[in-house]
């Protein structure tokens, strides 16, 4: 029986905490593009890479895995030197991962609504409305958080529906908004900028953009549960993008 991708990419990930070379099959490295800036290209396959990783006794999580398209996209935890919590997105071609993305920021929290980077509902539902949550999304993103018409942030969000899992935020769109309109002392220190790519499953969506975040060029992944036509829960990482002259490889992060 063949897995379905998104079982695939949860054993190749897992497998950073095993060595267990076997799942490092499903990438094909001849034509694998990888976008962190931070990671070489093709100067340790990674079967070996993840044997020398798993004996640092590093522990691997994935919280949620979800399909589109050709596209898997991953919320997972990590416990290597330190704990960090991610995002990966891996895309196929002719049945095997060819590119990679990921965003990665330490684990902080609980928030100030006792909440984790990562707990909450995990399986996807309403697979229908795919399509129709996508492009809530996608409209949420450009006109709230990109043009910062913030007075339409109610037409997305009930405040008394809003759970959060971002660690220096609390639940309900009030939160939210003052966090948008830079409400300590007339900073903003969110700031997004661009849409590169949203991903959906259901009543998911990952929406990646890039932006600023304290006046530093990053990189920001947002996940949301949808229900009803609203957004209903959020969890998030923000990644710094180092700069140029630092990339350990030319393909970007997004």
């Amino acid at each position: 029986m063949v897995l379905a991708m998104k079982d695939q990419i949860r054993a190749l990930l897992k497998s950073i905490e095993t060595g267990d070379p076997g799942p490092v099959a499903v990438v094909n490295e001849e034509k694998y593009i990888q976008h962190n800036p931070q990671t070489h290209e093709g100067s340790e396959g990674l079967a070996a890479l993840f044997q020398r990783l798993s004996k640092t006794s590093p522990r691997v999580n994935i919280v949620r895995a979800f399909e589109d398209g050709n596209f898997v996209f991953a919320h997972t935890e990590y416990d290597f030197s330190r704990r960090n919590v991610g995002f990966e997105v891996f895309r196929f071609e002719d049945g095997r991962a060819v590119e990679h993305w990921d965003n990665i920021q330490a684990r902080l929290g609980p928030n100030q609504s006792g909440r984790s980077m990562v707990d909450g509902p995990t399986e996807a539902v309403d697979h229908e409305l795919t399509e129709s949550n996508r492009a809530l999304v996608r409209s949420f993103v450009e006109t709230v958080l990109v043009d910062g018409q913030l007075e339409r942030l109610k037409d997305y969000v009930d405040d008394g529906d809003y759970v959060e899992h971002n660690p220096r935020l609390a639940d309900g769109a009030s939160t939210l908004r003052l966090e948008l309109e830079g409400a300590d002392k007339g900073f903003r220190h969110i700031d997004y900028h661009h849409v590169h790519r949203i991903l959906a499953e259901g009543n998911f969506v990952l929406c990646v953009s890039e932006g600023n975040f304290d006046d530093i060029h990053s990189a920001f992944y947002d996940l949301f549960r949808v229900a009803e036509g609203k957004l209903v829960e959020h969890w998030d990482t923000t990644e710094k993008i180092a700069p140029r002259s630092e990339w350990k490889n030319d393909n970007g992060k997004f």
